[in-house]
């Protein structure tokens, strides 16, 4: 047979070339046969804001389970999608305004909305590319956006839906808040990093208490202690009078159970507005809550000669006033502790009292933990993470759901403004200038349309009436009403995704839903996973999916967890340039097992490069025989047969039999051991080394063999190793099915 392709595999040649074929012949387009069972997998949503990172590569995961169960001959439905990825979005778009000198204070919403629109939709071609180039075998006829029209209409029917059922209110709560991100996050989206801060004893009335926060005391409303300590007894309920660098006031004194005695004296302040223990204690004992810092990081009025600093230098302006007065007993500058910090920018939280949007999540989550208890849907592996989603669900706290930004939805909800004249507005006037301030006071000076037309956003009060449909004012009938700018927690939108995108099509969610497989990494559990089970089984009344798969998180060849300042960082990108996506691919998988760390190296990377080449190689070697005209038909009872042939055989049979029961049971690392042990030693450094001999003597029953091995060795490998299984198969076997992607799944039988 006359060679067509060269001797070594160049990936580079062959992977834009085959994934345009499978596009072409439709390869991964689903079709639903009601008489066969679907497979269903949702791609988990890679941003709009950035490119592809090392997390995207381990949806090859997904891929696999996709390609074997289209060569299975399921119905198979790989759904793509791209999150708008409100908070991560606009923080990227602000860092690239402040290289330009500008921030998002110097746009209108409606300005800022569609300038972050052009940004997002730049870098959404880009990553739609960028899963092309890995091979994913994705149904992009049916791909889905979470700002597409159809989408948000579903988000806000949900949201309404939820309000009609009194899983939705606005409350006043402590929430964790960003004054660099300008937005409040859920209690998932703070890092906690240990630090060493200075610990103030301070002279508090009668009391030397400890604190990380002398300038929160302006907004002390009592003190407390842990119920029959004994030095404090004799105080309970009192209200005491405390020397403060403002000038006197008084505090109550409370006991409560969630005080440490152990910690510093015993005795603590409390501070309701700007501690999220605090704030329960408040809410337990009635007090009352001062907020003594504002949104934009500065002391508040109630700071009197430090409002308008920031907290960090009113810290030490406080702390210098103290000592003046003598009020500073001791500082142990060593003092280690954990602080919440902003998942995105690093920033220290801010927690604040402040209205926001809640969705009640206890009667969401108790069908959600009886799904799993019930075995509807099955956490893998059930060990390591089954125990973590109970936890998590059964201590549920509800769920803040509205962010203070702009890109993304806004929460359905408005406001009359004549009937809420404390609302507060921000907004640009006719002169581009900066408003702030309440309704009544704006009022006076600009009209309600230049308000409307230069809107930044709003600040309603907790008891601020509000109506869930655009138009006038149900109360009072006039025209003066504005939509709430806050937006939905972008897990909002990704909650109900399974649900949304499956309904954009006719018979699609009848047919697929709920969906087969969920995989995703496992720090997701909480973010994602839960969420779309309670709003999943609140919406259709199933589960999202069957198995709730969570995959390997990739570290660098010492274990290390990857990061830019580590500078350990392998961008997926340079290694598909390098040496081929399957190399790539192969690498993630291989040996690794369940939902353990993925060690990645270019040492890896290149080794299962090499492994691409060892196939191509014995694709080109058994190539060199001949015509496949003048040889026999395989088959396990032919005549002819050698004993090294009858040997391999019964090897290749079982590690059919173990392949495929690998992938059952999620064992790809497992799988494709099995499979690089197979091909390269006993395959090509044992089998094919003793055939030659057979080979140069006119044996034709060893090329039958070979051919038979191999052909069925690709199909194997396919799932794992798409492009090379696929280029090898255009240039051998196609006679025998077009494409590789569509032949049918071995039995070994």
């Amino acid at each position: 047979m006359a060679l067509a392709f060269p001797k070594t595999f160049d990936a580079s040649l062959h992977e834009e070339k085959l994934y345009q074929l499978w596009e072409d012949k439709k390869a991964f387009q689903a079709v639903i046969d009601k008489d066969k069972k679907p497979f269903t997998i949702i791609l988990p949503l890679p941003n709009a804001n950035d490119p592809m990172h090392i997390g995207h590569a381990m949806f090859v995961i997904e891929d696999i389970l996709t390609r074997y169960h289209i060569m299975r001959g399921d119905p198979t439905l790989w759904i793509p999608g791209a999150d708008h990825a409100g908070m991560e979005t606009q923080y990227m778009f602000e860092k690239k305004l402040a290289k330009e000198g500008k921030s998002r204070f110097d746009f209108d919403r409606e300005t800022l909305y569609k300038i972050l629109w052009d940004f997002a939709e730049e870098n959404r071609a880009i990553n739609k590319n960028q899963l092309k180039k890995l091979g994913f075998a994705l149904d992009w006829s049916r791909y889905h956006y979470s700002l597409e029209p159809e989408i948000v209409e579903r988000v806000l029917e949900t949201f309404r839906k939820l309000h009609h059922d009194g899983l939705i209110y606005r409350g006043e709560r402590i929430v964790n808040y960003c004054t660099r991100c300008g937005t409040a996050f859920s209690d998932l989206e703070i890092n906690y990093i240990e630090r060493k801060d200075s610990l103030y004893y301070i002279k508090y009335g009668p009391f030397i208490l400890a604190t990380t926060r002398p300038e929160t005391k302006f907004g002390d409303t009592a003190v407390a202690f842990h119920p029959g300590d004994k030095r404090y007894e004799k105080y309970l309920n009192q209200e005491i009078e405390i020397q403060g660098v403002n000038g006197p006031f008084t505090v109550k004194v409370v006991a409560d159970d969630e005080i440490d005695p152990d910690f510093g004296t015993g005795i603590e302040k409390v501070t309701p507005g700007h501690d999220p223990l605090d704030f329960e204690i408040a809410q337990r004992h009635n007090l009352p809550v001062k907020k003594v810092i504002g949104t934009d990081g500065k002391l508040t009025e109630l700071a009197g000669r430090f409002s308008g600093m920031k907290v960090n230098e009113a810290r030490q302006a406080v702390f210098e006033a103290m000592q003046e007065m003598n009020l500073i007993d001791h500082v142990d500058e060593n003092y280690m502790h954990n602080v919440a910090t902003c998942y995105k920018c690093g920033t220290t939280i801010e927690p604040m009292v402040f209205p926001q949007w809640f969705v009640k999540t206890k009667p969401l989550a108790g069908p959600a933990i009886q799904a799993v208890k019930n075995g509807e849907t099955k956490i893998f592996p059930k060990r390591r993470f089954e125990k973590i989603y109970f936890d998590w669900m059964e201590k549920i706290k509800d769920w803040n759901i509205s962010r203070q930004i702009v890109w993304g939805p806004r929460i359905p909800a408005w406001y009359c403004l004549d009937c809420n004249e404390a609302v507060q507005l921000s907004f640009l006037d006719k002169n581009k200038k900066r408003v702030s301030g309440p309704y009544k006071n704006v009022k006076q000076t600009y009209s309600f349309d230049e308000i409307h037309s230069g809107l930044q956003s709003l600040s309603a009060p907790k008891d601020a009436s509000y109506q869930l449909n655009h138009g006038k004012c149900e109360r009072c009938h006039g025209s003066n009403v504005i939509q709430e700018t806050d937006t939905f927690d972008t897990w909002f939108l990704s909650g109900q995704w399974p649900v949304n995108t499956l309904r954009s099509r006719p018979g699609d969610f009848e047919y697929f839903y709920p969906t087969s497989v969920l995989d995703t990494m496992w720090d997701i559990l909480f973010f994602w996973v839960g969420r779309m089970m309670m709003l999943g089984i609140y919406l259709t009344g199933e589960v999202p999916f069957k198995i709730a798969h969570m995959h390997a998180r990739v570290v660098d060849k010492f274990g290390k967890k990857m990061s830019k300042s580590k500078n350990n960082v392998i961008d997926p990108a340079i290694m598909i340039n390098q040496y081929g996506a399957d190399a790539l691919r192969m690498a993630l998988v291989l040996g690794v097992a369940p939902a353990s760390d993925v060690s990645l190296s270019d040492e890896k990377v290149k080794g299962m490069r090499n492994f691409a080449n060892k196939l191509w190689n014995i694709g080109r070697f058994i190539s060199m025989g001949p015509d496949n005209k003048k040889i026999p038909a395989f088959n396990e009872k032919m005549q002819g047969l050698a004993p090294e042939d009858t040997q391999l055989l019964v090897s290749f049979k079982k590690l059919i039999k173990h392949t495929t029961n690998d992938l059952d049971n999620f064992r790809f690392g497992r799988a494709t051991e099995n499979l690089y042990q197979f091909m390269w030693h006993e395959f090509a450094d044992v089998y094919i080394e003793r055939a030659k001999a057979r080979m140069k003597q006119g044996d034709v029953v060893v090329f039958s063999v070979l051919r038979y091995v191999f052909s069925t060795s690709l199909k194997l490998l396919h799932p794992f190793m798409p492009f090379v299984t696929e280029a090898l198969w255009q240039e051998m076997f196609k006679q025998e099915e077009p494409l590789l992607v569509k032949a049918s799944w071995p039995t070994g039988k």
